[in-house]
This record gives C-alpha cells, structure tokens and sequence, in this order.
C-alpha cells in the first residue's frame, strides 16, 4: 500500500491520532479513515508481538480485523517515559486524538486534555467512555447491554414476557462511536472559525438514550404503553413484525402507514377481512395468527417476487452470509471485499469526494517506523527508540508476531 497521505474522500489532509482499544473508539476511527483522514494507531507492544486480542478472549489474524481498516499502525511502549513522549511529539501535528480508556488513564500518563492541548491548541481531544467522564458510575465497568440498559433503550427491546440481548452494537457503534465522530467532525468545523481545539465527552449511555428521542414524545401524550410488544413500532402491531416462511427463514412487514397496509392485505388476501380494522386492536390477536399461517404458506423467495414492485414495506430477512449478494446491495456496490473479506463498504457517500478503503487492517506496529518518519521524527532518534524497545516495528512476513 502507499505510504503518501491519502487524496480521497471529505476528510483528506486530516490527521488523527488513535490511542488502540476496542469497540467504539475504533469503529470512530474506522469511519475517518473511510472519508480519507490519515488515521494513525497507537499499540502496546504486546500487541505488536501477540496479535490483536478481543476482549482478552479471542485472537483473530490482523488483517482480518475490518474495524481496523486504512490506517496505519504503530507500536509505542506507553509505559516508558520516552514512549509518552513520542505520542506527545505526534499529537503536536495532529488535528484529532481519540481515545477510549476510562476516565484519567490518560492524564495518569501524562496524556489528558490539558497537557496535549497546550503542546497544540488547535487538537480536537475526542474521548469514548460507556458512562461519561463524570458521575458516580464514570469508572465502572460494563459493555453494550449495559448501557442499553442504563440507557433505557433496553426496556423496550424484547416480548412481552422478557427484554432480549441484541447483538452488541447497538450503544458501542450507534450510541458511541458515531456519536463521536460526530461530535470530532463538529468540533473541526468550530476549529475552523475560531481556530481552537476542545474536548469532545461521547458515552455510549448518552448516545443510545438518544434513540429514544421521538419516545419521550410519544410518552408524554400516552401514545406510548410502557410494556413491550404493545406499540405498533416495537412488534405490538401485527402489520409491523417478523414472520416465518415456509423454508423457515424470515420476513418483514412494516405497513404502518393506511395506504401501505391495505397494499399488504391485497397481496396477501385479507383485504376483504381487515380493510377496516388496521387500528382496532380487538382484532390483532387474529390479524397476527392470519399473518402467520399465510406467511407459512410459501418460501421466503417466493414473497420477495410478490413482493416486488409492490408498495407494502416488506423486505426480507437476510442473514449475514447473504446479504451481499441481493441484488440491492450488488448494484449499489454497498460491499466491498478487502484482503478477501467482505464487508461493508464506507457510508454515507459523497458526490465530489467519495470515501474509500484504501489499506486493509494493519498488522499491530506495521507502520511505526514509517509514521514517525513522517512525523518528522530525526532517523537517529527512531533508531535510538527502536533500539531500546520504547517503539516497536512489526517484523517483516509476520502475522501479529507470530508466523
């Protein structure tokens, strides 16, 4: 791959520090570099010998860590003084730092806000925590069900019965680490005009109680019952729900709207029975069994073709291993495949200034050598650093250090 700072994408010429961790801060990252920021990340050295690890408990090969994709990587020994002072040399020409610790790891090295943005006023200091930088629970710690459920997006997540865990990322890269990249690409524009750098506090509680926005509306005015499964929009209303077809696989409906509704009924032949009645709970109970059993009827490609072309908010249910061959996503190019690994290819897109993946995951220090070269680190001191293990280069055909 290149070495030259990257020419495409919004954010080109944008230069970003990334203190290595997992989860929010990364996916932030991972978007910046997708809208052409020059993205530089920070590893321990174990990561540079071991490998990335997830969580502690899973190990997967570097360049199939997509979250991690087009940036650079380096390797710095944080816990030696000198390596401290290598990431404050790199901050001094960088516009953005994210990190992801919990509140004063990083002015425990040395590192926080008022130390980096004294050594440079313009940086936007961007910090990704669950529960914020403050209040009683800033310290504890907790992963994406818990700060759904703090959140109190959770409790409306589930059946009646019980609330159900979704797959994390709802609160990590919703509620978190968009949020912060929102709140970095804010902070820029302000930079712009006022030609001063700040910091940006995202938590993930904060982000996923975001969500529930239009709720409290709905709350407020008792258009929204607090028990699950009782609204129309939270699988409460049989014309928005999930069924099972005949080859059980699964499909969905979304016919809020009258005139969609009445679209669904035709195709699926209950018009005649429930063309009235959309809003009549009384009949719900019914309307669902009616649902179920003529869904039940065909395969689930056999509804996409009755579906198709017809306005009744129907998609189906794709799995993972499927989704980037429908043809939706084939003609919008919406996949990409890097290093022979699909996935999703950078959003939101960008008429003059597309996005693009333009180095696949790097290995732990790949690059450390390189960035602090570009950074206009003096070829003495690199060596001297190098030699005394405060910066640590990936070796040459090695996999996170191992073979």
């Amino acid at each position: 791959m290149s070495t030259e700072p990257k020419q495409s994408g919004p954010l080109s010429g944008i230069r970003v520090l990334e203190m290595g961790g997992i989860g929010p801060g990364p996916f932030c990252a991972m978007l910046l570099a997708d809208m052409g920021a020059d993205v530089v990340r920070v590893e321990p050295p174990r990561a540079v010998e071991k490998g990335y690890e997830l969580g502690g408990m899973i190990t997967l090969p570097s360049r199939q860590f997509a979250i991690h994709r087009g940036r650079r990587s380096v390797g710095i020994d944080l816990k030696a003084d000198e390596g401290k002072q290598v990431v404050s040399q790199l901050v001094e020409k960088m516009d953005v730092l994210l990190e992801g610790y919990r509140p004063g790891v990083m002015e425990r090295m040395g590192l926080g806000p008022e130390a980096l943005l004294e050594r440079n006023p313009g940086l936007v200091y961007g910090r990704m925590t669950g529960y914020g930088q403050t209040g009683p629970m800033a310290n504890d710690p907790g992963h994406d069900v818990n700060y759904l459920a703090m959140s109190g997006y959770l409790s409306m997540l589930g059946t009646k019965e019980r609330p159900v865990t979704p797959p994390a990322g709802i609160a990590d890269f919703g509620g978190g680490g968009m949020l912060l990249a929102v709140g970095l690409l804010s902070a820029l524009v302000e930079r712009s005009l006022s030609g001063q750098g700040q910091v940006v506090d995202a938590a993930m509680i904060d982000g996923a109680s975001l969500f529930s926005v239009m709720t409290y509306s709905l709350l407020a005015h008792n258009l929204w019952r607090l028990d699950r499964a009782s609204n129309i929009v939270d699988g409460g209303a049989p014309f928005y729900d999930v069924y099972r077809t005949q080859d059980g696989k699964w499909i969905s409906v979304g016919a809020m709207e009258p005139k969609f509704f009445q679209v669904l009924l035709e195709v699926t032949g209950l018009r005649e029975k429930y063309g009235e009645k959309q809003m009549d709970g009384r009949c719900w109970a019914e309307m669902r069994k009616d649902f179920t059993e003529i869904f039940l009827t065909r395969p689930r490609s056999e509804w996409d073709l009755a579906m198709e072309g017809v306005e009744a908010c129907y998609a189906p249910v794709l799995g993972l291993d499927e989704i980037s061959a429908h043809q939706h996503h084939q003609a919008r190019g919406s996949f990409v495949t890097v290093d022979g690994l699909i996935q999703p290819a950078p959003a939101p897109r960008f008429s003059r200034t597309p996005g693009a993946v333009d180095r696949p995951p790097p290995h732990p220090g790949e690059h450390s050598l390189e960035v602090l070269a570009d950074y206009g680190f003096a070829g003495s001191d690199i060596e001297r650093l190098t030699a005394a293990n405060v910066v640590k280069q990936a070796e040459p055909n090695k996999e996170g250090g191992r073979e």
